[in-house]
């Protein structure tokens, strides 16, 4: 067996475990990815992908939602597979952070889901502010390389 089918077992294994569990206590709160100074340009202007929502997403949610650690699951590795509609609904619904997955599952006083990440630290206020914002300013979101998300282990 190679490691990614660990690492991918892994993580199905610890999102299947916190589904059970949705108290966002058992998840430490994390550390902002994004400087002072990014989070407070967020504020001010519209929610730029590629400076703002790409490095919180690389960071804190495509080390498990890709399709390589889960299969046939919610995918955010590009624009076009975190867009598609699961099984559980869609992910982004561009202007309409209230009918979002990655808005709902990423806050932290959310009763009714487990909260994301499942595994590793959760999104801060100021990360879930952004996503927000972002989705509510339509998702936009680029084509090619500047629109790709890395794996970050």
């Amino acid at each position: 067996m190679n490691s990614r089918f660990f690492s991918s077992l892994l993580c199905v294994l610890v999102i299947v475990s916190c589904a059970t569990q949705p108290d966002p206590e058992t998840k430490p709160m994390g550390e902002n990815v994004l400087t002072k100074e990014q989070i407070r340009a967020a504020k001010r202007v519209p929610v730029d992908f590629v400076t703002h929502v790409k490095p919180v997403l690389e960071r804190k949610c495509v080390m498990c939602h890709n399709r390589k650690a889960l299969p046939g699951h919610i995918s955010l590795e590009s624009r076009r597979e975190a867009l598609r509609t699961k099984t559980l609904g869609t992910y982004i619904v561009p202007g309409h952070p209230e009918t979002s997955l990655l808005v709902a599952n990423t806050a932290s006083t959310h009763q009714n889901v487990s909260v994301m990440p499942a595994v590793g630290e959760r999104l801060t206020k100021d990360e879930y502010a952004i996503l927000n914002k972002w989705v509510k300013e339509g998702a936009n979101w680029p084509s090619g390389a500047a629109g790709t998300l890395e794996i970050v282990r």
